[in-house]
């Protein structure tokens, strides 16, 4: 006589059928590493991004044409500092979700921070010895950062609604300095 198969669902330590919350399957000390690793890679990407600026922000950006609706320079500080910190949150949003998708979505936010990390370098760093073509360069990158974090905020939006949401305020950012590399790309 066969024993009567019982269902999974129900018994002690089963699958109960749910999908896996938000940070299952990773303890609280996990979660709060991952958490230190997510600002860390933003505050080494903001690290490199200054040390760029501040040699050439008083030099030849000081003489710069500027666009007209450029704000002043203390405000990229205070913004970049919260977008970086807003960007760090929703990739841990989306890493502790265990989502189908997820790496798919890190992956393109690991393209943004790269291209977000060249950027700067290449915009303040190589306008002295390439003069006008490295604004153009730096134009073509920041286009290419604005596709990506369109790719992530479309990537992170379905995992995490509040990592999507995240996302958008330095969408537009990006999309606000491209206008201002745009015009010193056609001015100086």
């Amino acid at each position: 006589m066969q024993a009567q198969q019982q269902p999974l669902e129900g018994r002690p330590g089963a699958p109960t059928g749910r999908s896996r919350g938000a940070g299952s399957g990773y303890g609280a000390g996990s979660q709060v590493v991952a958490f230190f690793l997510f600002l860390g890679a933003s505050a080494l990407v903001a690290g490199i991004g200054s040390l760029a600026t501040a040699k050439y922000v008083n030099g030849w950006y000081a003489t710069a044409d500027t666009a007209p609706w450029s704000p002043p320079n203390w405000v990229f500080g205070a913004v970049w500092t919260v977008l970086y910190a807003a960007m760090a949150v929703a990739a841990w949003l989306v890493w502790r979700s265990h989502a189908e998708g997820s790496k798919k979505a890190l992956t393109a936010y690991g393209v943004q921070l790269v291209l977000n990390l060249l950027w700067t370098p290449v915009f303040f760093g190589l306008y002295p010895v390439l003069g006008t073509p490295a604004l153009w360069i730096a134009f073509g990158i920041i286009v290419a950062l604005a596709v990506a974090v369109a790719v992530t905020v479309v990537l992170f939006g379905p995992i995490s609604r509040m990592a999507g949401l995240l996302m958008l305020p330095y969408l537009s950012w990006i999309v606000f300095a491209s206008s201002l590399n745009l015009w010193a790309a056609l001015h100086n």
